[in-house]
């Protein structure tokens, strides 16, 4: 999720105290944080599914959430934290992974759509919920718990200068083309992404905005960023039904194999093919194996984009990972 971006990476003594030592404290104490993140997820999920049992919400409940996500929690985020990035030159194989990941996304969705005749909505939803991964909420925790806070600067440089950035335009582009009856011109894709609050809110983060804004602008951006996890899984919950439609089980299943299973497998042979070093390669395998990104459902959810499908893939991909983030972990500890 992208409301913890911010997280403050520990001094330089806290840091050397976890150095290449598996069971070290800083790790160990980074365990509870990454527990706590799935353990929010979950509650916030289960809420939402317990309110729409309970029908305490009007039935467009999810879709009011989404809108006020995408038109105030996500600008308020990408105004706070893409203004910060910076780019190295030695991290150029990170940040290039997530980036050839989306095109193996589309090629193999687009291959499965094929095979398992995918309608045009489950298309776009597996184009959203395979290529973006929930990189920041859950990825940071995951990875200072796993590797400890050294590879906590590569997990940060892979969300913001990979995922988060896709989110801005390869997820705009996406959901632009797909949303509708007809398939929409280039100009008319553009001017759609154009108008979109997110696209207009990148414009001004990369130009005017600055890195360090004044307190009080910093703190409401803050504020309205960290909301975005809240209101969305709630949605998500109110949307997800546990019960799915026959036809929707083919795009649900490849949607979680493809996220949880092959691409940190594609992930591993990019990071190799680059010589990554040891530590990235993990960051970079662990990152491309985190769930569905919470967001990209979002966005997808709000253009009425098979939004079933998008609150099973993030529901149902948050707890396989539970099992599938510590099988990549183990792989990498003993073949890496």
């Amino acid at each position: 999720m992208r409301g913890n971006a911010a997280m403050r990476p520990r001094s330089c003594a806290e840091t050397a105290i976890c150095a290449d030592n598996a069971r070290s404290p800083c790790r160990l104490l980074a365990l509870p944080m990454a527990f706590d993140a799935f353990a929010l997820i979950l509650a916030l999920l289960f809420l939402g599914i317990v309110f729409a049992r309970l029908k305490m919400f009007p039935a467009n409940a999810s879709e009011t959430l989404n809108g006020v996500v995408l038109y105030l929690c996500l600008p308020a985020a990408i105004l706070l934290y893409v203004p910060r990035l910076h780019v190295d030159a030695s991290l150029a194989g990170l940040i290039a992974t997530p980036w050839l990941l989306i095109v193996a996304t589309v090629l193999l969705v687009t291959l499965c759509g094929k095979l398992f005749g995918f309608r045009k909505g489950e298309h776009a939803a597996l184009l959203m919920c395979v290529g973006l991964g929930n990189t920041s909420f859950i990825g940071y925790p995951m990875i200072r718990a796993l590797l400890g806070d050294e590879a906590l600067p590569d997990a940060v440089v892979y969300d913001q200068l990979g995922t988060f950035l896709l989110l801005s335009t390869y997820g705009l582009y996406v959901c632009a083309r797909y949303a509708g009856d007809a398939p929409p011109s280039f100009k008319a894709i553009a001017l759609r992404v154009a108008k979109f609050p997110p696209c207009i809110a990148l414009l001004l983060a990369l130009t005017v905005m600055p890195a360090d804004p004044p307190h009080w602008i910093a703190a409401g951006l803050q504020r309205l960023s960290d909301a975005m996890l809240p209101l969305v899984m709630v949605a998500v919950g109110l949307s997800i039904k546990f019960a799915m439609p026959r036809d929707e089980l083919k795009p649900l299943l490849a949607g979680i194999a493809l996220k949880l299973v092959v691409m940190p497998l594609l992930a591993l042979g990019l990071a190799l093919l680059f010589h990554l070093s040891a530590r990235q390669i993990q960051v970079s395998v662990l990152q491309a194996s985190m769930p569905c990104m919470i967001s990209a459902a979002a966005l997808a959810m709000a253009h009425n984009l098979a939004p079933r499908l998008c609150a099973a893939l993030v529901g149902y991909s948050l707890v396989a990972s539970l099992v599938t983030l510590p099988a990549w972990m183990w792989l990498l500890q003993h073949f890496i």
